[in-house]
């Protein structure tokens, strides 16, 4: 005579364990940095049209796009302001919807201080880049939106086993996206430098202090929390912009 134990039917649904329900503790409930940002940006491309009607010259661009010889002269502003200022409504149309479709679930996933850091930290390091190689004038928030998708790039692969089999397709569709943008961005007309610092900005930052989900278990069930760091994001934010800062010094020597 043995002893053994009876498992359950896997056929008959009375017997499967029930789904347990996961809270995901947020640090943002609602998107107001993006908003923000894409109110900001819609209301200076207005004062860009109104200026360029009324006054026959683009106040906005002479100001706040990222121009060499302006930099050098003591403008430095310009190594950052060059995202709120577009080139026509095409421009802007393309870059306010990559922000409200990646804006979104990223100050969910950051919260509303490291969204922005982001943001501005991407758009610092892409229009440093372009500073240093290349000599044209140049405007658009895509700086900060490569920034932003590789983020997300980083923020999937790095929780990656809270998404399962979906991880794989969604880095592959990011890394399309990117691919193919950088590729159009060999036009002659499209600041590739200010893409690929953007990106490489994003990367760095997002990878030091982006968000690193861990499963909790409470009296509530489960949940998942964001154990990143504080020291981390402070520091995550020093690295970027010392390196960039230092990086544009290239310029001057």
């Amino acid at each position: 005579m043995s002893n053994y134990s009876q498992n359950p039917n896997p056929d008959d649904p009375s017997q499967q364990p029930k789904p347990q329900r996961v809270r995901i503790n947020l640090p943002a409930k609602k998107p107001y940095v993006m908003y923000t940002i894409l109110g900001l940006t819609i209301l200076v491309y207005l004062v860009q049209m109104a200026t360029n009607y009324f006054l026959g010259v683009d106040l906005a661009s002479a100001y706040l796009a990222k121009v060499n010889s302006m930099i050098l002269n003591g403008q430095f502003w310009r190594l950052i302001s060059p995202i709120l200022v577009h080139g026509s409504i095409t421009h802007i149309g393309f870059n306010m919807y990559a922000l409200y479709i990646f804006g979104q679930n990223l100050e969910y996933q950051y919260g509303h201080g490291r969204f922005l850091l982001l943001y501005l930290l991407s758009g610092f390091a892409g229009n440093v880049v372009s500073f240093v190689m290349s000599t044209s004038p140049s405007v658009g928030a895509s700086t900060a939106i490569f920034g932003m998708v590789a983020a997300q790039g980083v923020f999937i692969f790095r929780n990656r086993k809270f998404f399962g089999d979906r991880a794989r397709g969604i880095l592959m569709n990011i890394a399309f996206i990117l691919g193919i943008n950088l590729v159009l961005g060999l036009s002659p007309m499209i600041d590739n430098w200010g893409h690929l610092g953007g990106l490489l900005g994003g990367l760095v930052f997002s990878w030091t202090a982006g968000p690193l989900w861990k499963m909790q278990v409470d009296v509530n069930g489960y949940h998942l929390e964001d154990q990143q760091e504080k020291h981390n994001i402070v520091f995550g934010a020093l690295v970027v912009f010392i390196a960039f800062a230092a990086l544009s010094m290239v310029r001057w020597f």
